[in-house]
């Protein structure tokens, strides 16, 4: 990467930062990664308010706030369920922006309904939530980091933009 192109974490660290904004993430698939990279930027604790790695549907309900309903009719892996983590983390933490990730990083646990690779990616501010069906091929690291990488894409697009 050259000094001219900057991470995406760090981007969307300086927007936040510069607009004076919050975010937190609840993260199923990418388990912490999403986070992880916030918090690699130095000064993210200004903006970087928590995270819940929502792993199990048990958690996904009682401090995400995902409806039971929800996760019966849609599973874990749908475009509802990763809607409700992202408004439901924003609303848990406080924050103004709220991320989410669900999906199949694979090798194993795929279907031909729910493919290994299908994440869905969510972003909700308070202008509303945007959700993302994505289809990531490679290893579980690689899906992983794929899934990270467009959900920091979709945060900084949903964000108002600064001239450097």
């Amino acid at each position: 990467m050259s000094e001219t192109t900057k991470a995406i974490e760090a981007q969307l660290g300086h927007v936040l930062a510069a607009n004076g904004l919050t975010i937190a993430a609840a993260e199923s698939c990418t388990g912490g990664l999403v986070t992880s990279r916030l918090t690699d930027v130095a000064g993210s604790s200004a903006y970087v308010m928590g995270s819940i790695v929502s792993y199990a549907n048990d958690v996904k309900e009682h401090l995400v706030g995902v409806q039971h309903a929800t996760l019966a009719a849609h599973g874990a892996v749908s475009e509802e369920t990763a809607r409700e983590m992202a408004e439901g983390v924003r609303r848990a933490i406080g924050t103004d922006i709220g991320l989410a990730t669900t999906g199949i990083a694979g090798p194993g646990g795929g279907t031909s309904e729910k493919p290994v690779g299908l994440v869905y990616t969510a972003v909700a501010t308070a202008a509303g939530t945007t959700v993302r069906e994505n289809h990531f091929t490679g290893t579980r690291t690689e899906v992983k980091r794929q899934a990270s990488e467009v959900v920091l894409t979709m945060a900084l697009d949903a964000l108002p933009q600064q001239e450097s």
